[in-house]
């Protein structure tokens, strides 16, 4: 068998760690004590938890890589009925588990958790999300890959980049087109999802505001990021041969088909696009919250210096060691672990365990999932940040352990 057609280990690994921190910055003991590299910058700018998301996504588009020829081959009926399921169970995931567990304490009592809340007609179930936003991503960027081809859907992605920025500039408020108020998406966000159903995790003046940093239009800059990494992808396959393996003592045969201008024609791509992200970011400033097209340049730059970094020294020098193997056990369940670490803290909440009282002499509850962190870890001395962490990779390791028990099982939850 040709060994383009072999397992990609580099991207096992690369979407593993990308996964892990995704769980990592999640899943703090408390949200009031983050360390700054694991919590999102304020607006402009950027932090390590930034590059996290579009990371992923750049391994969706690696991995779409290995798929489209596949789907190519079976022609159009297989290709809209492969990515149609795909996007609607994602997407179907990803909705379930912002409404589960579909009921939630209030006082004393669990109550149903309506679509929208008849007491607060401004709360609801949210309608998009990390999940959704990968579900309308693979969607759309497949399609645009599969009929337009590489070097169309290359341009496409520009082009996309640049109708965004526009679009930012003159629809947004002509005092600061780029802020939370001002970003022209907030309106068609509030249009189409209406306000029960946007994110309101963000503040304004000390209160909630509705916006969805995981909204339609941001989601366009979103799609091109899915692009470049499916043209990454292809370009590593189309300028080289991975080694193969030996299918005899389970090891790489490293030397076959290594190719030197591959890894030079990546790390200057990445390092143009670096460059290309911090002068646009001048005039369009790199932004997570509304996914700037500045910013999907840039971090597409960073992970494509990554993901070159680990093919020389995996896939070419066969470094393997403890640190390749545990990310690549959560690479080869990636989105299952992912929804996991969803799913499981939300069920437990319901569970509540006494935990003394406030100042006022009202009851105050835990639950078994932040149990450890509730009467051990925010016991330690220091910096409550340090307990707050311990207890964040805690479920780190509680979820390598889940991956690693199927990755030994052969267990593989394909979605």
């Amino acid at each position: 068998m040709p060994a383009l057609k072999q397992r990609f280990y580099s991207l096992d690994v690369f979407r593993g760690a990308t996964v892990c921190l995704m769980i990592l910055v999640n899943n703090p003991g408390s949200w009031a004590h983050i360390y700054a590299p694991l919590d999102h910058a304020p607006w402009n700018g950027l932090t390590p938890t930034d590059l996290v998301f579009p990371f992923f996504l750049f391994a969706v588009g690696n991995a779409l890589s290995f798929v489209m020829p596949k789907l190519e081959a079976a022609g159009d009926a297989a290709f809209w009925k492969k990515i149609i399921k795909r996007s609607l169970l994602i997407y179907g995931i990803g909705l379930f588990l912002t409404w589960w567990p579909f009921v939630k304490w209030d006082g004393a009592h669990l109550v149903f958790r309506y679509w929208v809340d008849p007491k607060n007609p401004a709360s609801g179930v949210r309608i998009l999300g990390v999940l959704a936003r990968i579900a309308i991503c693979y969607f759309f960027a497949s399609i645009i890959i599969y009929y337009l081809k590489p070097r169309a859907a290359f341009y496409t992605g520009l082009l996309i980049l640049l109708l965004y920025w526009a679009l930012c500039y003159l629809l947004g408020d002509k005092t600061d087109p780029y802020s939370m108020t001002g970003w022209f998406g907030n309106q068609v966000d509030r249009a189409i999802l209406h306000e029960p159903h946007i994110y309101h995790g963000e503040s304004l003046n000390g209160k909630p505001y509705a916006f969805d940093p995981e909204g339609i239009m941001s989601s366009l800059c979103a799609i091109v990021q899915v692009i470049f990494g499916y043209l990454v992808g292809d370009y590593i396959q189309k300028k080289s041969h991975l080694p193969v393996n030996t299918g005899t003592d389970g090891k790489d045969a490293v030397g076959q088909g290594k190719n030197f201008e591959m890894l030079s024609g990546l790390f200057v791509a990445g390092v143009a696009m670096i460059l290309t992200g911090f002068c646009w970011d001048m005039v369009f400033p790199i932004n997570k919250k509304i996914w700037t097209s500045s910013y999907t340049i840039y971090t597409t730059g960073l992970a494509t210096i990554t993901i070159a970094t680990m093919i020389y020294m995996i896939e070419f020098k066969n470094v393997k060691g403890w640190l390749s193997r545990f990310f690549d056990v959560f690479g080869k369940n990636a989105l299952f672990v992912f929804a996991l670490s969803a799913f499981l803290p939300k069920g437990f909440a319901l569970i509540r365990i006494a935990n003394g009282v406030n100042d006022k002499g009202e009851p105050l509850y835990t639950n078994p999932w932040n149990w450890l962190y509730q009467k051990v870890l925010i016991h330690i001395p220091g910096d409550p940040k340090i307990g707050s962490l311990l207890f964040a990779l805690c479920v780190i390791t509680f979820m390598w352990l889940i991956c690693y028990w199927m990755d030994k099982k052969k267990i593989y939850i394909k979605v």
